[in-house]
């Protein structure tokens, strides 16, 4: 119960026969103009003012929010419950286990240290699609998972007993989004608090960025790092500025032929284009209802793709009619209604909020599109997607040709040489040569602009076990994955995909033999429905068959090529691609043999299977002859949307829902056999390569020492814009050679048991080696490199060497360590450990010209201190190269309570720096931008302030 109720905001709310406590918004000034998010978020203030943290002022503000104005007040937001996937929740789980025992050695008893606000993980992202394109596929990669994962879900296990509120969803059940929409997210909240049944916006922030799915639910939450996670269970609120809100207005209904994928892949690129990095992004308008929950769900999920907090869908009638479809009960969902209406969060498309900016987007307009190869922004209509691929893969395989006017006229003739180096094989003798030579020159031009531009490969003769040989060249699709949590929770695509499949099945099409086929649901009602409807067996016709209940291809779990395909893909550097119903396709992310990454709607995942490469037309190009010998096109198997809803209507019932979640927490024998430790602190196992005791409270005081300023520190990586997390943090599978792999040799594991950097996350020392080490990342201060490679300025030479072997020898040294970077630095997913790591390598201070949100909150979490160049100038401006000595002063005056708007930063020449090089000068802007992180960088990072906070 609130301690301070200035505004008189409580009140009683009867539904049926119970009474609920509620916090009134009616009672603030300023409200009724307030956009839904924001209302959500004066309610949370309203419910937890203490006159302390939270006052009567961050009320009136919030009521008197200006829409216009740049964010400059400081709230704390208590969100009601926490979300956890196990790459990320398992470090977490392993941080409180520390905490308690860090408890026990400062006196306290470590039982405190306990979830306060409900939390709830859902392993989901260890399985990987090893096996696939069989009918034991699902099974034998359970049954890998658990051998490559024991110790980790013995832990979990424990977990679940030793801590109060902590609930764990075992593995093989579902990808945590859509277990959080189809069944953890209550839209409004009960919980007693000092005797008294409150009811309450339903709140979240997850360990994983994808967390704002549920905003399609009308659920305010988005993701945060580990270490943010972690303080808010333990009861520490969410430090924000109250942002801007941007409106998105929604009209027209979405055409036929087009899916809720296109409708998010466009909105995708329009508020990247906008800018709405750090604000709100709130849907309204007579569109609004016209948009399935599902769809709504699919548009939230994407948020961390277009960069906004959140991507809010306010509550409606649609709202309703999905909980009870999901088999929530009827007296939940009668509150969700009452307490909606009650406290003015129920959307009426009449009444238009004030945004802080406008967007529209007509829904008739969409088109069906694919994005690539690269960002999940870089939109492309599926008419234009075989020129754009052209013109995308001089990026990736060069191009050389004496004579590009032979190049044109053979593209035109149909007769490209073995060398066909841009894949132009003219499979239509309509095309004119004014077309190819479009096409050529364009590719020509972007390899012309490539940073090192490779020889051109030749298309390779493959066999596979002996079968049938095939030609791989350029383009050839060697992943097709149904995966996700962004559309498996959409049935509407999903059944799409599968009558497709229907359809592709009857008339004879086959996938082509190269292709990877892999189909990993959101949850197991997926499975259901398709058996219902009697498509399982067509999508396994074409090799869909089921990999497993989780978050697969997104993340890198797409699993190894077949040998003979992997070894001929990098013998010839050959340019393959993948096609994924995702929402991430950064480079170096799905699988490393794979250079071009494309997001598609499920349907076109099998297109693409059938089709074979994305040098390809589906408008003018046949995927094959049928089993009758005519040619057969795409829109002669596209699934009519009539029947698409048909088979919705028909195959899909609430007792799946209620069925497939009664014993969502229980698990299957094989999780319910696992030996499970007790006690109230965790017995660290010495051997264990997979959770280990981490460092960071290791000589830690009741009393914070004084944070100082950073002298003599040398440039550990320069890197350029757009560098994301995922290039940060590790990810996706263990290399043989690099730091992590020699580290696990020499703990006595085999090259085959690496498994992930993320199922290894509860091991600091793994993680601080694959650090930087993304195969895709281009450390500036080398030439022509990609991978975790830097200079090493602890040698007289400076040679080339691993990240991690730098830091050590810097470490040993004394040194302090930086990063310098670009714009939009540590966009992608909310990685704690691209924060962890950053610190544990020994990096005081990232200079950037910008930073995403979340990782720049993480840093501070991990007491690396976040500076922003002056405003116009940057790493070339300033003439940095990364050869100089590195210190900041003005960092000191933190110990003062305040925070400094600027920091002074000397970069002096160093006997690798080139002769005549002078000094520089310059005013950093400190981004700690609100008290409360001022808090968290001068106690070393977010948990010793929380730690301390409890004794």
């Amino acid at each position: 119960m609130a301690a301070v109720n200035s505004f008189g905001a409580r009140d009683t709310l009867t539904v049926g026969d119970t009474d609920y406590e509620i916090f009134r918004v009616d009672t603030v000034a300023g409200y009724e103009k307030l956009p839904f998010s924001l209302k959500v978020l004066l309610e949370n203030l309203l419910r937890t003012e203490d006159g302390a943290n939270i006052t009567d002022a961050h009320i009136r503000a919030l009521g008197g929010w200006d829409p216009t104005s740049e964010p400059d007040t400081e709230i704390q937001f208590t969100p009601a419950r926490v979300v956890m996937q196990d790459f990320t929740g398992v470090p977490c789980i392993v941080d409180l286990a520390t905490m308690r025992e860090a408890v026990s050695a400062l006196g306290g008893d470590p039982t405190r240290i306990n979830p306060l606000a409900p939390a709830e993980m859902v392993i989901d992202h260890s399985v990987i699609a090893d096996l696939f394109g069989t009918p034991n596929a699902f099974e034998r990669n359970v049954e890998i998972e658990y051998e490559r994962n024991g110790e980790r879900y013995q832990f979990l296990r424990w977990g679940q007993t030793a801590f109060d509120d902590f609930k764990v969803v075992p593995p093989g059940t579902g990808i945590v989004h859509q277990v959080n929409i189809e069944y953890l997210a209550r839209v409004t909240m009960t919980r007693e608090v000092g005797g008294v049944l409150q009811a309450y916006p339903d709140t979240c922030v997850g360990t994983d960025s994808h967390t704002t799915m549920v905003n399609g639910l009308g659920v305010l939450g988005w993701g945060v790092g580990g270490i943010e996670a972690e303080a808010a269970m333990l009861g520490q609120p969410v430090s924000m500025l109250i942002p801007k809100v941007v409106g998105f207005k929604l009209s027209g209904a979405i055409p036929t032929g087009v899916t809720a994928t296109d409708v998010v892949l466009t909105i995708t690129q329009m508020l990247r284009k906008h800018g709405v990095v750090g604000k709100f992004v709130e849907f309204y308008g007579e569109g609004v209802a016209e948009v399935p929950l599902a769809n709504r769900a699919t548009i939230g999920n994407m948020s961390p793709e277009f960069g906004s907090t959140a991507a809010m869908f306010p509550i409606d009638d649609v709202t309703l009619d999905y909980l009870r479809f999901t088999g929530r009960d009827e007296q939940s969902v009668a509150l969700v209604e009452a307490y909606a209406k009650t406290q003015k969060l129920w959307h009426d498309p009449a009444q238009e909020p004030v945004f802080s900016e406008y967007l529209e987007l007509d829904l008739s307009t969409v088109v069906p599109s694919i994005a690539g190869p690269r960002r999940p922004q870089d939109r492309i209509e599926l008419t234009d997607a075989k020129a754009q691929f052209v013109h995308d893969l001089g990026d990736y395989a060069g191009i050389e040709a004496d004579d590009e006017r032979t190049l044109v006229d053979a593209a035109v003739e149909g007769t490209f040489p073995a060398s066909d180096p841009i894949g132009l094989t003219a499979q239509d003798e309509s095309r004119d040569h004014e077309d190819v030579s479009g096409e050529v020159s364009h590719a020509h031009d972007v390899a012309a602009t490539a940073n090192e531009p490779k020889a051109a490969s030749k298309p390779v003769q493959v066999s596979v076990g002996g079968g049938d040989e095939f030609t791989l060249d350029h383009g050839a699709v060697a992943i097709a994955a149904i995966t996700s949590c962004t559309n498996t929770s959409n049935p509407s695509v999903m059944l799409a995909a599968g009558l497709l499949a229907r359809n592709a099945s009857k008339k004879g099409l086959k996938a082509k033999p190269w292709v990877k086929t892999t189909l990993a649901p959101g949850s197991k009602v997926v499975t259901d429905y398709y058996d219902k409807s009697g498509l399982t067996t067509y999508l396994e016709d074409l090799g869909f068959y089921l990999v497993g209940y989780g978050c697969t291809t997104c993340i890198g779990n797409s699993g190894p090529l077949e040998d003979e395909i992997s070894q001929a893909v990098q013998d010839n550097d050959l340019a393959v691609t993948a096609v994924l119903s995702g929402n991430r396709n950064f480079e170096g992310r799905i699988n490393p043999d794979v250079k071009m990454n494309y997001l598609a709607s499920p349907p076109l995942v099998i297109a693409y299977a059938l089709a074979g490469s994305m040098n390809f037309d589906f408008d003018t190009e046949s995927l094959g002859n049928g089993s009758d010998g005519n040619p057969v096109y795409l829109k002669d198997i596209w699934p009519d949307a009539a029947e698409v809803q048909a088979t919705i209507d028909s195959s899909i019932s609430t007792d799946m829902f209620t069925s497939k979640y009664a014993g969502v927490f229980d698990g299957d024998e094989r999780w319910r056999s696992l030996p499970t430790p007790t006690g109230a602190t965790f017995e660290w196992d010495a051997e264990s390569t997979y959770v280990r005791k981490p460092p960071y409270f290791e000589g830690m005081e009741l009393n914070p020492s004084p944070v100082v300023d950073i002298a003599g520190a040398r440039v550990l990586a320069k890197l350029g814009d757009s560098v994301t997390t995922d290039h940060i943090s590790p990810a996706g599978s263990i290399k043989a050679g690099t730091p992590a792999a020699q580290y696990l040799s020499e703990h006595g594991v085999d090259r085959k048991d690496y498994n992930s950097y993320g199922s290894r996350r509860g091991n600091h020392e793994v993680m601080i080696r694959g650090t930087f080490a993304n195969i895709r990342l281009r450390n500036q201060l080398l030439d022509g490199v990609e991978g975790g490679y830097t200079r090493d300025f602890t040698q007289a030479d400076a040679p080339q060497s691993f990240i991690y072997d730098a830091a050590q020898n810097y470490a040993e040294q004394g040194t302090p360590l930086v990063i310098l970077g670009g714009k939009e630095y540590g966009s992608g997913s909310s990685r704690d450990w691209a924060a962890k790591g950053t610190s544990l390598l020994g990096v005081k201070a990232v200079i950037t010209e910008s930073f995403e949100r979340i990782h720049r909150s993480n840093l501070i979490g991990m007491g690396v201190i976040p500076l922003q160049f002056p405003a116009g100038e940057n790493i070339e401006s300033l003439g940095l190269d990364g050869t100089e000595i590195i210190s900041i002063s003005g960092i000191e005056s933190l110990n003062d309570g305040g925070v400094p708007k600027t920091v002074h930063v000397v970069a002096e020449p160093s006997e690798h720096s080139a002769e005549g090089k002078q000094p520089i000068e310059f005013e950093a802007v400190v981004r700690i931008d609100t008290p409360g992180e001022a808090d968290y960088y001068r106690n070393g990072g977010i948990l010793q302030y929380v730690l301390r906070s409890l004794l």
